[in-house]
């Protein structure tokens, strides 16, 4: 039995290869502000860096998408063979620092095999929230043909003793370091270590194991105690991970049973961290929608609220803004138990009654009010979200609504930078 989370061959970039510009943000981040974009190629312009084989999504849509995909493939093959030289059969420990402080966090491969995105699925590795079907065949266009993956994903673990992932740190000066850099555009500093030794990898493999044993989840989960057990949730790049399962799906038609079992793409290289870090901070994903204005926002939205039974009163908070203001919105008896979900209810049916009104999602209260400024749209700001519940959440009530949470703010997510063969060639 293949183990949840494994070493793998990880590949880095020459010694010599300047780190700040080969580190390149998620590519779902900043997706209605292109400037910042517009910055980092100018940043990673002639020099090698993963900006030039991922595309970032503010392009999707965009006139040239398909030159873009076969440009990145091409710069694919290229770094392979010139600038990808350093590799570790293992994994890597990183720690990541940021306004919040640093992270701890351990590169390796997740196995598809035990990961779905289908709805009602329970298997041991789950998305935190809903996946949005339709946003997977202009991801998958970039994976289908790419010879290399590198990584956005982050995966937490429920540990909350600390006793996987945080030792590992401590004996970081008996490692081999591999890389230690600033990131561009504010993104703070990132270090990795190589963890090769046969005896602690199979030790962090099995420790992984043991969360998906039945005993140590109905101790864990006692008011779900009988269920399939859950040991990996999504953190950030459900999208990401959900487009490696559909290529997965779609390479292996193609396998005989004995090639399914190894194929590189049956895995997908992600982060791993636990949500009980002190530096991880559980951000919530707000929304701007583009196309209206904010009378007849605020009228259809107050009107949605009578509909279902609200009213005025301590519950569910939102904060609508505009060009000229902030307006606080409080409701009780709300349709959804997470504000959030109220939200999309409502979106959902004014979206489908407005002809040219779209949505988009917004790490940052500052992003939101920056871009309906210049926009003519209408902000809504959501409350905090207490990361303490994502674990018990989705063991008790299946995913949360889609865009609920962010690990972070937009800097803050995971830049590309270690890469891993995907294709048998």
């Amino acid at each position: 039995m293949n183990n949840i989370f494994t070493h793998a061959k990880i590949l880095l970039p020459a010694d010599g290869t300047d780190m700040q510009k080969w580190c390149a943000l998620a590519c779902d981040q900043f997706t209605s502000e292109p400037e910042y974009w517009q910055n980092a190629e100018k940043l990673a312009e002639n020099a090698p860096s993963t900006l030039h084989i991922t595309l970032p999504e503010v392009y999707l849509g965009k006139d040239g998408v398909d030159a873009r995909i076969e440009k990145i493939h091409e710069n694919m093959r290229e770094y392979e063979k010139s600038v990808l030289t350093k590799s570790v059969d293992g994994f890597v420990l990183v720690r990541r620092t940021t306004k919040n402080g640093a992270r701890i966090g351990v590169v390796g491969a997740v196995d598809l095999e035990k990961y779905s995105y289908e709805k009602g699925a329970m298997p041991l590795i789950r998305p935190s929230e809903n996946t949005v079907v339709d946003r997977i065949p202009p991801r998958l266009a970039v994976r289908t043909g790419a010879p290399l993956e590198a990584p956005h994903i982050l995966m937490l673990i429920d540990d909350d003793k600390k006793a996987i992932i945080e030792p590992l740190l401590a004996n970081a000066d008996k490692l081999n370091k591999l890389y230690d850099t600033d990131l561009m555009l504010g993104g703070g500093h990132i270090e990795g270590w190589a963890i090769t030794d046969k005896a602690q990898i199979e030790a962090l493999e099995a420790a992984i194991m043991a969360l998906s044993e039945q005993k140590y989840f109905d101790e864990k989960y006692p008011a779900a105690k009988g269920q399939k057990p859950l040991a990996i949730a999504v953190g950030d790049g459900n999208h990401s991970l959900a487009t490696a399962k559909a290529h997965w799906e779609n390479v292996k038609k193609t396998l005989s049973a004995q090639e399914i079992e190894k194929h590189p793409a049956r895995f997908a290289l992600v982060e791993l961290e636990n949500i009980h870090d002190e530096a991880i901070e559980i951000e919530p994903i707000h929304r701007v929608i583009f196309g209206t204005d904010a009378r007849t926002f605020d009228m259809e939205f107050s009107a949605f609220l009578s509909r279902h039974g609200s009213s005025v009163g301590s519950g569910q908070r939102f904060i609508i803004v505009d060009k000229k203001d902030d307006r606080p919105v409080h409701a009780k008896n709300c349709p959804a138990p997470l504000a959030v979900g109220t939200l999309e209810m409502f979106l959902t049916q004014f979206c489908a009654e407005h002809d040219g009104v779209t949505v988009d999602y917004i790490h940052g209260e500052d992003s939101v009010r920056k871009i309906c400024a210049a926009n003519k749209a209408v902000g809504v700001i959501l409350p905090d979200f207490a990361k303490s519940d994502l674990f018990k959440g989705v063991v008790l009530g299946g995913v949360l609504p889609k865009k609920t949470f962010s690990m972070g703010e937009a800097t803050e997510k995971r830049y590309y930078l270690e890469c891993r063969k995907i294709a048998n060639v």
